[in-house]
């Protein structure tokens, strides 16, 4: 402030009576006042008063009048009113409690109203200010300014500011603060267009910038784009024109991974490269980057590589984390708690990458052709080797301590079955001796192990069609996880599954084992398929599929050498109504096949092979099925 005969000047002008006058101490006072100087605008706010200050501001909009207004200078004067208005507020705003009043917050419609017309243009990096400081000051602001269509204007402007610009910052702050404050779900469902645009829109910074705004970009563009509310905006950004954003997004992550930042902030490149790979699928990882310190071009798989590497690096760092919190550090205190979740969160992330990258590389001959070359492909399954071993030792830490439960450990058979259904001879040894515990764990939710033997299938169905691993499977009573697995899969209160070929994953295991039962010494407890007889018969009755048919009979088939139809009938879990529907079952497979009924049942050649050779073997002993295939 200066001299204060300045400023009580000032004070003498904003409390005359005329217009005039205040308009003359306002004048004063974008000259004489410093934003710093709270005090000294806390005085003028108080002498100026609010209502001259809503006049002056609806002036300037057109919307209201003042003395000059009579003397026909009102459309020259309306320009220089809404500068000051808003000059004048913005800086009173700096003043906490003048942004937290009611009063303040009551202007932020009118504020927005202003910015979404012309007359805005001259004061929008005041109008943005005033908007932030008063959405920041209390939770009445920031709920007005959603409230108020603020995603609308924001949405509508911010791909018209410069990328390295005040204005493009406090923006940046706004949308971060609205998104902070509101549940995610509630704005995409009100603003999922609007989302969208932002995303598309804030690529281009996210690649361009050096600064610090270049990391508020990254917490924006992640928070949007990891929600897991937010699966309809990555439907919306599919059928956007993509034009250059998905290669902005992948030079931005691509700088930020590449550069030395802070952990958190390279998971947060990691989080947005998951969200881009899923809405964009797993070839996205693979094209040009462009680096601010690369003249010269960069071959496109290098980004795969650059992305493979740093989710191993997180594997590795947050399992060795995790490793020690559950079982080394103190559980008493709350806050582990909560750090094992969060680490547990992020360790998902970096096996989701991995996942995908997985499924990527499988389909490398067909889809990307030469784009990957030999030796990327040969860094690739390296780096994916180490991260399996180090999950595998994760895990066999785990089951020292005695811990079967967890979305940790869970994720972590899922990342380990993802490879292995690709390479299933990939550490043989270490999986064969984790693998009846792997067939055990449970997700937090889960009451029983089922989704740790669904992950395993592809490979178990690989591993079963030779002798070795069969043996290995029934060795450590895998069949009998597999079995009831399958169970669960098409019985009455059947589990629904996002890969729906694990159904026929978990019957060709089963299959494979029940061919090699001598070999693989293969023993079942009557318990066990007397279930499963009566969930294939549940699962085929009313269809008409023959792959269906033909899968359950055969494996009807080859349990049937186990057992007789007295046997089961004494069973107390067994009646009269499951053996006719097995006799049906295999009656119909049996007839299917021998009236030639389509093409379908000729592919199933070989599994009408195995029913038809089980039923020479033991019709004689299920005299109830003999006679329906004999009607």
């Amino acid at each position: 402030m200066e001299q204060s005969p300045s400023l009580e000047d000032c004070l003498k002008l904003l409390k005359g009576e005329r217009d005039e006058q205040r308009l003359a101490g306002l004048l004063l006072v974008t000259k004489f006042c410093k934003g710093d100087d709270l005090n000294s605008l806390h005085r003028v706010y108080d002498a100026v008063g609010l209502h001259f200050l809503d006049r002056l501001l609806r002036t300037g909009m057109g919307k209201g009048s003042s003395s000059e207004s009579e003397s026909g200078s009102k459309a020259d004067n309306r320009d220089a009113y809404l500068q000051l208005s808003v000059t004048v507020l913005a800086a009173f705003c700096r003043v906490p409690e003048i942004a937290s009043s009611k009063d303040m917050s009551l202007k932020i419609p009118l504020i927005l109203e202003m910015m979404s017309n012309e007359s805005g243009s001259s004061v929008l990096e005041e109008c943005y200010e005033f908007l932030y400081l008063v959405s920041t000051a209390s939770e009445d602001g920031i709920v007005t300014l959603y409230e108020s269509g603020g995603m609308k204007v924001l949405a509508s402007q911010v791909s018209t500011f410069p990328d390295d610009s005040h204005l493009m910052e406090i923006a940046v702050k706004l949308m971060l603060l609205i998104l902070s404050k509101l549940p995610l779900d509630i704005v995409t469902n009100d603003y999922l267009s609007e989302l969208s645009v932002i995303v598309v829109t804030m690529a281009r910074p996210f690649a361009m910038l050096q600064n610090a705004l270049k990391f508020e970009v990254l917490h924006l563009l992640s928070t949007i784009l990891s929600s897991k509310y937010l699966a309809p905006l990555h439907d919306a950004l599919r059928v956007m024109p993509n034009g250059n954003w998905s290669n902005y997004m992948r030079n931005g992550i691509a700088a930020i991974l590449h550069s030395r930042v802070a952990p958190a902030e390279r998971l947060e490149a990691l989080m947005l490269a998951e969200a881009m790979v899923s809405i964009l699928g797993e070839h996205w990882l693979i094209g040009q980057i462009n680096l601010p310190d690369k003249e010269d071009p960069i071959p496109v798989d290098r980004f795969l590589l650059l992305v493979l590497e740093q989710s191993r690096v997180e594997v590795a760092v947050l399992l060795n984390e995790l490793a020690y919190l559950k079982y080394e550090a103190s559980k008493s205190s709350s806050s582990t708690a909560q750090t094992i979740l969060s680490k547990q969160r992020h360790v998902a992330i970096a096996f989701s990458l991995m996942e995908k990258i997985v499924k990527l590389i499988s389909n490398a001959s067909e889809n990307e052709g030469d784009l990957i070359d030999e030796s990327t492909f040969t860094n690739v399954i390296r780096a994916l080797n180490e991260t399996i071993s180090v999950v595998l030792e994760y895990l066999q830490d785990a089951k020292e301590h005695g811990q079967r439960k967890g979305d940790d450990l869970l994720a972590s058979v899922r990342i380990i079955g993802s490879y292995l259904a690709e390479t299933p001879i990939a550490c043989e040894v270490k999986v064969r001796e984790l693998l009846e515990y792997m067939l055990s764990i449970e997700g937090e939710d889960e009451q029983s192990p089922f989704y740790s033997i669904c992950f395993l299938l592809p490979m178990l169905c690989q591993i079963t069609m030779k002798i070795e691993g069969c043996k290995a499977l029934a060795s450590s009573g895998g069949h009998k996880a597999v079995m009831e697995c399958l169970m669960k899969l098409i019985g009455p209160n059947n589990y629904v599954v996002e890969n729906s070929s694990c159904v026929f994953l978990a019957c060709d295991t089963i299959m494979n084992l029940l061919l090699k039962r001598e070999q693989a010494r293969l023993s079942l407890d009557e318990s066990t398929f007397v279930h499963l007889l009566k969930a294939l018969a549940y699962w085929t009755e009313g269809t008409e599929d023959s792959s269906i048919l033909m899968m359950a009979s055969s494996i009807c088939a080859l349990i049937f050498d186990f057992t007789s139809e007295e046997a089961l009938l004494n069973h107390p879990s067994f009646d009269t109504s499951s053996l006719n529907s097995l006799s049906r079952l295999i009656a119909r497979s049996l007839a299917l096949y021998e009236q030639d009924m389509c093409d379908d049942a000729k592919e199933e050649a070989d599994l009408h092979e195995i029913v038809t050779a089980g039923y020479s073997r033991w019709a004689h002993r299920f005299p109830h099925i003999r006679a329906a295939v004999e009607r």
